[in-house]
């Protein structure tokens, strides 16, 4: 409707009912929203079945776990290994993650240390143990001989950190789980050294590692020593003893292989 009213004089009239608080405006004609009619068609179904939209057709279901296997199994060198894991989007820690902590230390050394998962500091430098908790276990594992420089190989259960440092979730176990058992595999260590609780569940299927602690077992046609996180001894440090004799015995087991 045509008001008469130039732009300048119409602005300057809107611009005053704003600011006395109008918020909407009122059509001048009254309008019976009754008598609209329907514009909805009524779809009338024709003979057969009906067509569904390509995208609304359920997807066939992936299962990451066994996903994760076929990825894993492909890998003939720890390279491979961690080009898979780096290419496996179906664990969403990735999205949230800064770097892939794929290992450190020496491949093919007798002893294999399997952590939980990455921290703040290891997410931001790419390593496993790196912050109090790998100083720490540095200096355990020089206690006995032993050096992640020279004789030790380290990684974790998942390559990615949680939020908040929060336990892994029992999916994103079974995901990574053939990663972590190819790993060991192609890493090819004389002993397994499970740290917290996570790495037991992960290798052994069970957890209770204050029970577990210094207790030889099998896994993976390899011998297996739980261990008390160096992460939990920083908390609890009156379990540094049992910690040492664990490394004690370790080490006699190493020199049993000699």
């Amino acid at each position: 409707m045509d008001s008469g009213l130039d732009y300048h004089t119409a602005r300057a009239l809107l611009e005053w009912q704003v600011e006395l608080g109008v918020t909407e405006t009122i059509g001048e004609t009254p309008l019976n929203r009754y008598d609209l009619p329907d514009k909805q068609k009524k779809v009338t179904p024709g003979p057969g079945p009906t067509a569904v939209p390509q995208a609304v057709k359920p997807k066939k279901d992936e299962d990451p776990v066994e996903i994760a296997r076929i990825s894993a199994s492909a890998a003939r060198t720890l390279e491979d290994l961690k080009t898979a894991l780096a290419g496996f989007d179906l664990c969403d820690l990735k999205k949230g993650a800064r770097n892939l902590v794929f290992a450190d230390g020496v491949p093919d050394s007798r002893v294999m240390i399997i952590g939980e998962a990455p921290g703040r500091e290891e997410d931001q430098q790419g390593r496993p143990f790196v912050g109090r908790a790998g100083h720490l276990l540095d200096r355990m594992l020089e206690a006995i001989g032993l050096s992640r420089a020279e004789n030790v190989y380290i990684t974790n259960v998942l390559p990615w950190r949680p939020p908040q440092n929060r336990d892994p979730k029992p999916d994103e176990i079974a995901m990574m789980k053939p990663f972590l058992e190819r790993h060991v595999a192609l890493a090819k260590p004389d002993v397994l050294v499970l740290m917290g609780n996570i790495s037991c569940q992960t290798v052994l299927g069970r957890r209770g590692i204050t029970r577990m602690r210094g207790k030889w077992d099998q896994a993976w046609d390899l011998p297996v020593m739980p261990m008390l996180h160096p992460a939990y001894l920083l908390r609890q440090p009156q379990a540094k003893r049992e910690t040492w004799a664990d490394l004690l015995d370790l080490n006699a087991r190493l020199r049993e292989k000699i």
